[in-house]
């Protein structure tokens, strides 16, 4: 009926004397339709007239008025109130009301789905960790969240591409190769370690693996510490520099395997965390300096030939000051070679010449400061920077038997995305990662997680959606004999279910915000809402008890309240339990 309320007020707006094309546009723009938040308020509400009336400049209470008589001439609701400052309500007729539970019955998996996103091509890069290490709990809540968004878009007719960018050309991949080539050759070298080297068991783990089938002899170990610094970024990198010198083709062995290794392993991980991309795309792929084809190089040249990057000092630099940036960014290094910001410009161009409408970038909070100039070089590429969202992702700090779950990526030792999913499970994870704006901070009670409780929202959601198939099952036990037919129910059956109806009805609406809104959390509130109100009918009422008139009524209703939060968890990539 929203569509019957919205088209009206659509010819209303058009009669409006002081209105224009325009301002009609504005106003369709910016107003909602929506259901009450409260039944005392009828079922549907719109805030037209006030919207109308701040930008036509007229009385919000008149316009309100006004509209109610319009709306009351179609003889399609049973009452029309103008009501506060220019909101006007509207209660439905009993039958328009419970036909939500048909609609969902008929569309099951399909309710809350809607075409709003008209088919546009929207690209979500996200984790995209550096390929040197299992993914920690911190990368964990990236993963929930930008699969999430991923889902939920598609889910309301965007075209979802789901990318992972693997950093596989850069210093830290070096470093990675020569960690786990020190630990195979430790005892050659009597235990010898670099304190800026890849520390923890996975890295000798790799080690080990890569014996199973190749030998490793070294007929110079002594070049190893030629030239060594005593500062440890010098020194891992001249370890770097020595190392290729004893043996390149040894290297280059160690590297491909290592990171094959690693990223095999990310792979695995996200798959178990029930997160599939669609494209895993590499840096080296981009090309280098060298190559004069090259996409990093293509890059560079355009930014110059637009004189939107210049030469200062030996350096080539990005003007980014169209941005609001705080400096100009260098791309060219007074050595020749490429920074990582060179290579993200490169990608970005990438992005957007594959010819997406949108890109969402999902980064940790700590990349706050790199979203001017990722926005700086889209604009001097010739595009606009508004093609891009960058959505910030807060760390999550653990919490186990009370006491915060120490973390620490230096030393290698750190509790893993693996370690997550072997505590609590994948769908118990996700829904905690997601519980939150992602832009907050989240703390994490791993126990609570656990629990049979009231305060755990993942069960107290999940035991509503059990409780309910357990209840049809005895249902279909003790009514065997009951032709279910949900043409011929009464719609009076339904009037002890109203406050659910009324809350179900508003799915559809919150999906459309969360998709609008990039806000997962929102489907989290909801269902806990709608868990709440159902606990509660169900503590009140004795269902099995029922008249036969009304139970199939009743149990209708509660199958489509159950179908709700199914759809509701799923949309977040998680599963429904049928029992507890």
């Amino acid at each position: 009926m929203i569509e019957v309320v919205n088209k009206q007020i659509k010819l209303f707006l058009i009669s409006i004397e002081e209105s224009t094309n325009d301002s009609t546009q504005a106003i369709l723009n910016k107003f909602t339709t929506s259901i009450s938040e409260d039944l005392k308020n009828g079922h549907l509400t719109t805030n037209v007239c006030m919207v109308a009336a701040s930008i036509l400049r007229l009385n919000p209470k008149e316009l309100a008025e006004n509209l109610e008589k319009s709306l009351k001439k179609l003889n399609k609701f049973k009452k029309v109130e103008a009501a506060g400052p220019g909101f006007v309500n509207i209660t439905l007729h009993r039958e328009d009301f419970v036909s939500i539970i048909k609609e969902i019955m008929k569309l099951e998996e399909d309710f809350g789905k809607s075409e709003i996103g008209n088919k546009k091509r929207v690209q979500i890069e996200f984790v995209s960790a550096n390929p040197t290490g299992p993914l920690h709990v911190g990368h964990g809540r990236g993963a929930a969240y930008g699969d999430a968004i991923g889902r939920i878009l598609k889910s309301t007719g965007h075209c979802v591409e789901k990318e992972y960018y693997i950093n596989d050309a850069g210093r830290q991949i070096d470093i990675l190769t020569a960690s786990v080539l020190l630990k195979i050759i430790q005892k050659e070298i009597n235990d010898f370690f670099p304190q800026n080297a890849y520390k923890g068991t996975y890295i000798e783990l790799i080690g080990k693996d890569f014996l199973q089938n190749n030998k490793i002899k070294y007929n110079d170990i002594g070049i190893l510490t030629k030239n060594l610094a005593s500062d440890p970024e010098k020194e891992i990198d001249q370890i770097i520099v020595n190392l290729k010198e004893m043996d390149i083709e040894i290297w280059n062995l160690v590297k491909a395997f290592s990171l094959k290794s690693i990223i095999d392993s990310i792979k695995s991980d996200l798959k178990e965390f029930n997160v599939n991309f669609d494209n895993w795309f590499e840096e080296s792929s981009l090309g280098s300096l060298e190559s004069p084809v090259s996409e990093i190089t293509k890059s560079i040249n355009k930014l110059k030939e637009d004189e939107e990057a210049y030469e200062k000092d030996g350096a080539i630099w990005l003007n980014t000051d169209s941005s609001g940036d705080d400096k100009h960014r260098v791309l060219i290094r007074d050595d020749g070679r490429a920074t990582y910001f060179a290579s993200d410009v490169a990608y970005h161009k990438n992005k957007v010449d594959r010819g997406f409408d949108s890109l969402i970038n999902v980064w940790g909070a700590d990349h706050h400061g790199y979203i001017k100039r990722i926005e700086a070089s889209i604009e001097a590429l010739g595009s606009s920077k508004e093609i891009l969202k960058v959505k910030l992702v807060q760390f999550a700090n653990l919490f186990k038997s009370g006491k915060k779950v120490k973390m620490s990526t230096r030393s290698g030792e750190f509790f893993t995305l693996r370690d997550l999913i072997g505590d609590i499970g994948t769908d118990a994870a996700r829904f905690y990662y997601l519980s939150k704006q992602a832009d907050q901070h989240l703390d994490f009670d791993l126990d609570l997680a656990k629990s049979d409780s009231k305060e755990n929202i993942f069960y107290y959601i999940q035991y509503a959606h059990a409780r309910i198939f357990s209840l049809e099952k005895k249902f279909k036990e003790t009514h065997s004999n009951l032709k279910m037919n949900i043409d011929s129910i009464k719609n009076n059956g339904y009037k002890k279910c109203d406050v659910l109806i009324h809350e179900i009805s508003k799915y559809p609406n919150i999906i459309n915000k969360s998709s609008r809104t990039l806000q997962p959390h929102l489907i989290i509130f909801y269902l806990r809402d709608l868990s709440q109100l159902f606990h509660s009918y169900y503590n009140d009422n004795h269902v099995l008890s029922e008249s036969e008139e009304n139970i199939q009524s009743i149990i209708f209703c509660l199958s489509a309240v159950k179908q709700t939060i199914a759809n509701g968890l799923k949309v977040l990539g998680i599963t429904p339990m049928q029992k507890m």
